[in-house]
């Protein structure tokens, strides 16, 4: 059977992609025109998924950095490695000047359309605040 060629596989990429931002756009325009309570019931609902899914994925990333830090120091120390920090710390600084070059860039424009969806969906918003908290205390 003969392998997909690469033009067709972005091809069906960029239309799969393409479908996913039209679908989330259709859903959230579409919050706005159902109720208030059940705006606040599905912000609720995706906000405690969404906080504790952050808390979940937080953890294990945060045991995993911790756990390779502790690692490389402890094998550092016994002279199985040598870690060149000043060479890691110039490479931090610039990859966080990119970092903050690049988000205050583009941070007025997704800010203005965040800004925008919560006062026009209000309940929706302030059910998604408060079930992200309960997400997060629940983990």
């Amino acid at each position: 059977m003969a392998k997909p060629k690469t033009e067709d596989a972005s091809e069906d990429a960029k239309k799969i992609v393409d479908d996913a931002k039209n679908f989330i756009e259709k859903a959230i325009s579409d919050i706005g025109k159902t109720s208030a309570t059940k705006q606040l019931i599905l912000g609720t609902a995706s906000g405690w998924i969404t906080g504790f899914m952050t808390m979940k994925i937080g953890k294990v990333a945060a045991v995993g950095i911790g756990g390779g830090v502790i690692l490389l120091h402890i094998a550092s120390q016994k002279g199985y490695i040598d870690i060149n920090w000043e060479k890691i710390n110039k490479k931090v600084d610039k990859i966080s000047d990119k970092i903050e070059k690049e988000s205050t860039g583009r941070s007025p424009d997704w800010f203005e359309k965040v800004l925008l969806f919560v006062q026009q969906n209000s309940y929706y918003s302030a059910g998604f605040t408060g079930g992200f908290f309960f997400g997060i205390a629940s983990s």
